[in-house]
């Protein structure tokens, strides 16, 4: 009687535990996406229904989770919002779409976007973005979609990118990033499109005309 009493409490303990941690990641990523929000000007008011005093984020409008109540996709495109992304936007550790394409978005990517370790799809194209590609992205070992096209992006295309086996198209086209262009592991199968009109990029590293790390300045 003792362990069958020992196992029911075993029991009602794990159902608890499961019950109070779904609201708990519910509440991680209601803060993660509702700095988003409080990051961008919303003229149309895509996010109205993004409310902070709900528990779950699941009920708000673009966002899509699965059966846990965990976020798996962020649809934002062509959604007319400026503003910056936020490091926050890490926290959502199952996140698998990040769509916020054809916005006005502005700053940095946040190498925190590197810790989305089930993202499949990144499309941050036809923005304002600035800076570098963060190396960080490298560790999105799910990731099939890099598309960056479309930005103010400078610096090199960082090598440890070659390490996404799984990428399957990549588009860093239409910025200002300099350097030369990696074309190991991944990178081997992507066509002089993925990078066009980038005026300061030098040409693939393998050459034998020019090295990662040479020539003239870059950043």
């Amino acid at each position: 009687m003792a362990i069958l009493a020992l196992y029911h409490l075993l029991g009602a303990v794990v159902v608890l535990s499961s019950w109070l941690s779904a609201p708990i990641n519910a509440n991680v990523e209601g803060d993660a996406l509702y700095a988003l929000r409080r990051a961008v000007k919303d003229p149309n008011n895509v996010l109205e229904s993004w409310d902070p005093t709900l528990v779950d984020p699941c009920t708000w409008f673009h966002v899509t989770c699965d059966g846990d109540n965990r976020v798996t996709r962020l649809d934002l495109g062509n959604a007319n919002l400026s503003g910056s992304l936020v490091a926050e936007l890490g926290k959502l550790e199952r996140l698998q779409y990040l769509e916020l394409y054809m916005n006005s978005l502005m700053g940095h990517i946040p190498k925190e976007l590197g810790g989305l370790k089930s993202l499949v799809s990144l499309d941050l194209y036809h923005n304002n973005l600035t800076g570098t590609i963060p190396s960080s992205l490298s560790r999105l070992s799910n990731l099939k979609f890099l598309r960056l096209n479309s930005n103010r992006l400078t610096g090199k295309i960082p090598r440890q990118l070659t390490k996404l086996g799984n990428l399957k198209i990549l588009d860093v086209s239409n910025n200002d990033l300099c350097g030369t262009i990696p074309t190991l592991g991944s990178f081997a199968k992507f066509s002089e499109d993925s990078f066009k009109n980038n005026p300061r990029l030098e040409g693939p590293e393998l050459m034998g005309f020019v090295r990662y790390d040479i020539g003239g300045s870059c950043n």
